[in-house]
């Protein structure tokens, strides 16, 4: 492989998060590998430290260089690699708050905090460990719908952190909660020609209907 390979990883990239020394270094061996690392948002990420990062223009849509060849691809996005059309809408609802997001200023934050960690809750706090840009704003819904306009809703491949209602459905057997994001890819899925979709978010490796593909831990090549 070379830096002109590209590696694309389905959210939960994880690598922006609090400027360590251990951070950089991580980034700094990404940067040295033999190929570019390509990826979109998930829900965990630090999109406080990823909004400091200038958006430029790369292969027909918007990104942020993490490094030279360490590249975060923007929501509602249609690159042009190696031939091929990519479409790319990161972000995700969590599925670990069913107790909370808590308020790290408030005044009883240590209590609460330490009270959920004693019982086991399923909590995270606002700005440390969770943020609101985990799902897309406005702005970028209008902005994917665009540009699928401008590419008449026909690209190669699609590459996202959730899936679509329908296929959400699918991997659950309904226990997954659809929200804004899962319905507009499902609109997508509706609407758009495609050849795969690409996809993480459920901790599984598996095909589903034919052409989407759930990546957690394997890697497939797709052109």
């Amino acid at each position: 492989m070379t830096k002109n390979d590209y590696v694309i990883i389905c959210g939960d990239f994880g690598g922006v998060w609090d400027n360590s020394k251990r951070e950089r270094h991580q980034l700094d061996w990404l940067e040295q590998l033999p190929f570019t690392v390509l990826f979109v948002s998930g829900n965990h990420e630090n999109f406080d430290r990823l909004a400091k990062y200038p958006v430029e223009l790369w292969q027909g849509g918007k990104v942020q260089f993490i490094r030279p060849h360490v590249i975060h691809l923007l929501r509602g996005q249609v690159f042009h690699l190696d031939g091929y059309a990519f479409f790319t809408m990161g972000g995700a609802q969590s599925h670990d708050i069913a107790d909370g997001i808590l308020n790290p200023y408030a005044e009883d934050f240590e209590e609460q905090y330490w009270m959920m960690r004693r019982m086991g809750g399923q909590f995270r706090v606002n700005h440390r460990s969770w943020w609101k840009q985990e799902l897309p704003s406005d702005a970028e819904y209008q902005e994917a719908r665009r540009n699928l306009d401008a590419a008449n809703w026909k690209v190669d491949y699609i590459v996202t952190h959730c899936a679509p209602d329908g296929v959400q459905d699918e991997l659950g057997d309904r226990k997954y909660l659809h929200d804004r994001l899962t319905g507009f890819l499902e609109s997508v899925k509706v609407r758009a020609k495609f050849r795969y979709w690409l996809f993480g978010h459920y901790h599984e490796n598996k095909i589903v209907c034919d052409r989407f593909v759930l990546l957690w831990e394997q890697l497939v090549k797709v052109a």
